[in-house]
């Protein structure tokens, strides 16, 4: 992993718990990071669980023949202070992307509105998305907190001692990439920073974990296609770019939802790239469809609004089976001392990277 030392908490954030805790969150996105993050920075032992081989979550970006993509967010806007204080700490890992304002397309690719009343500056991360993460989980990376390719498949409680304090403890059930099925006890603390959908699964592994599981009924996710394509032949006959003038869009298109070229990011390689996000409705229709089904309707929806019909010299696609808020819970997490159980992410609050920023470290304040 490679990523540089960064501070996440806020100055606002209380150091030094009274009674330091033994916390592990399950789930290295934003909200588990910052989670982590202010926990570790409070005193408490905490340990990240990750059942891929890089943090980041929704924040993930891949490497192509003719360069990289964000597969998953595009861009994040800032508007809690907090926010703002955590990005300072990593001036080196972001950019401001030159967007105005997201215009919308229709299925055709006209502008149908600017539905900006509000500009705000979009940010990216440098030099891509996933380094924002990286630079924020590098702490817990270097102190050995955080475990890669280790997914928790389920969550034990068991009691120790007699006493009404720190009598109960977890213990997670792991598959390991390198050494099979492990497990990892003494936790004080569980908390889940996954998908609300991966929340309640795990929290149906325990006992204790049913009455929280029911605080999620009235969450909704929806998946989303992702689609990279890359042109290089553009620069190779001399052109810029193809296609249309802009930059990014969202859609109208019965089965688009956004459109970005990713070269025009800041940071980026040159050669012509474009990110399409199939909507939400799309999306579900076919999130059991094989790839290969999938990837000529979107390249076919694609050239519909773009224009560009010539063949790309890559492409691909991937499933991200959590991908979007429908229906946010309401709250910034949920926490039950009791039990030692918590829960944060996006979909706490909504679907924007800040909100999974300030999920994570409001779960973290409460605890700490």
């Amino acid at each position: 992993m490679n990523a540089s030392r960064a501070r996440v908490t806020p100055a606002s954030a209380k150091a030094g718990a009274s009674s330091p805790s033994r916390i592990a969150v399950i789930g290295a996105g934003i909200a588990g990071i910052a989670c982590a993050r202010t926990l570790m920075q409070a005193g408490h032992d905490v340990h990240v669980y990750e059942r891929l081989t890089q943090a980041g979550g929704r924040m993930r970006s891949v490497n192509g023949p003719y360069g990289s993509f964000d597969i998953g967010a595009q861009y994040f806007t800032v508007r809690d202070p907090r926010f703002q204080q955590a990005l300072d700490t990593v001036p080196q890992s972001l950019r401001s992307w030159s967007l105005n304002s997201i215009q919308t397309r229709n299925a055709q690719g006209r502008k149908t509105s600017d539905p900006s009343t509000q500009r705000e500056t979009h940010w990216v991360g440098m030099p891509d998305m996933q380094a924002l993460p990286l630079a924020w989980a590098a702490p817990l990376w270097e102190s050995g907190r955080l475990h890669l390719g280790q997914s928790v498949r389920a969550i034990n409680h068991h009691i120790v001692g007699g006493s009404s304090h720190n009598s109960h403890q977890w213990t997670l059930m792991l598959d390991t990439e390198d050494h099979g099925a492990q497990t990892a006890s003494g936790f004080d603390t569980v908390i889940l920073a996954l998908p609300a959908p991966l929340a309640l699964q795990l929290l149906q592994t325990a006992p204790q974990g049913m009455e929280l599981a029911k605080t999620l009924s009235s969450v909704e996710m929806a998946p989303c296609w992702a689609m990279t394509l890359s042109y290089p032949m553009a620069a190779q006959a001399g052109l810029t770019t193809l296609g249309p003038q802009w930059n990014a869009a969202r859609t109208t298109h019965d089965r688009i939802a956004w459109v970005a070229r990713e070269s025009s990011k800041p940071g980026r390689a040159q050669t012509e790239r474009w990110t399409v996000h199939a909507n939400p409705l799309w999306s579900n229709e076919h999130r059991n469809d094989d790839p290969t089904r999938v990837l000529p309707k979107l390249q076919k929806a694609f050239g519909e609004i773009t224009g560009i019909r010539v063949a790309p010299r890559h492409a691909s696609v991937y499933l991200w089976q959590h991908a979007q808020t429908l229906a946010p819970l309401g709250q910034p997490f949920v926490h039950e001392r009791s039990s030692g159980l918590g829960l944060c992410g996006d979909w706490c609050i909504g679907r924007r990277v800040e909100d999974a920023f300030v999920s994570g470290l409001e779960m973290a304040l409460a605890i700490a």
